[in-house]
């Protein structure tokens, strides 16, 4: 008695897993599919990404000038790097340059979205205007920004009787950075605009009025209300600030192409010129993975650094 009445409570279960299996017939046509999706994505990465880095690594511990023989040297070129004055100047500049452009980029930039994203008039069509240059060529207004400080500066400075600017500042071993940074950061402040204005619009505006009928002021709201609460946003945009600028190319071979003498040449610069150009395949194959693991490492801890000042908000 106790068997045939506990059997029948059993079977409903069965026949309802059964029917939920029934229910569900393209789970597993949609995995498959989306394996099927990713799957060239890969690959691709796989082939232009991963192959030439593993390549690179492979040549750093040669002596391969880019053509001819070879042979291993290990981790000669690794300890070389080290003892080069030329390349130890290269990170210098190259760091120097990247810090200096990074905070400007993003205290000029928020400055501009915070205008943006108050209430004045052709907003629209400014935030259009703020946004061409990064749609335009970095070699073009390269040789634009090349032009004025060559020819426009020195004469406007000749006339107004301003003897330091008299001459070229990309003549100037001591000035010449200061122009890159200028192009640099125009250029640059176009994307981080619109990422802060994204994030600006995230704010209610309810806020600002209950600080308003508080009595806040405006600076006041700004570091209570605005930079907390674009947080996000900021660290997106010095993250990749601070990327991209050490990795500054176009804008030195447009305006100075690393002179005067080697005063404004980059680690990306002092890369291209000694592998392609100087027979130093290898060696600068190991600069550049060591560039790499920098550049990565110091992503890294950057955007750690700053998600955790976000939880401090």
């Amino acid at each position: 008695m106790t068997t045939s009445s506990t059997a029948p409570a059993r079977a409903p279960r069965a026949t309802t897993s059964r029917a939920a299996a029934r229910r569900r017939p393209g789970t597993s046509r949609i995995s498959r599919t989306f394996y099927w999706m990713v799957l060239p994505a890969v690959l691709l990465f796989f082939v232009l990404h991963t192959i030439p880095v593993l390549n690179g690594v492979f040549f750093s511990m040669t002596n391969y000038a880019g053509y001819g023989e070879w042979d291993f040297t290990w981790f000669t070129n690794y300890v070389n790097l080290f003892k080069d004055d030329q390349v130890l100047n290269a990170y210098a500049f190259t760091f120097g340059f990247a810090l200096v452009s990074t905070v400007l980029v993003n205290v000029i930039a928020l400055a501009i979205a915070i205008g943006l994203n108050s209430r004045i008039k052709f907003r629209t069509g400014l935030r259009g205007i703020f946004f061409i240059p990064n749609i335009l060529s970095i070699l073009v207004i390269g040789y634009v920004f090349n032009y004025l400080f060559s020819n426009s500066l020195p004469e406007i400075a000749s006339r107004l009787g301003i003897d330091a600017l008299s001459t070229s500042i990309l003549a100037n071993p001591d000035l010449a950075w200061v122009g890159i940074v200028i192009l640099a950061v125009w250029q640059a402040a176009a994307f981080n605009i619109i990422i802060y204005l994204a994030g600006l619009q995230t704010i209610p505006g309810e806020l600002y009025e209950g600080a308003s009928l508080d009595g806040a002021s405006t600076w006041r709201k700004f570091t209570s209300i605005t930079f907390p609460l674009i947080g996000p946003f900021f660290t997106i945009n010095m993250v990749l600030s601070l990327k991209n600028f050490l990795q500054v190319f176009d804008h030195i071979m447009a305006l100075t192409a690393g002179g005067p003498g080697t005063s404004t040449q980059s680690v990306s610069l002092l890369i291209y010129r000694g592998g392609f150009q100087g027979g130093e395949y290898a060696y600068q194959t190991a600069n550049a993975v060591i560039f790499l693991v920098v550049i990565v490492l110091i992503s890294v801890l950057q955007l750690r650094v700053l998600q955790r000042r976000e939880a401090s908000f």
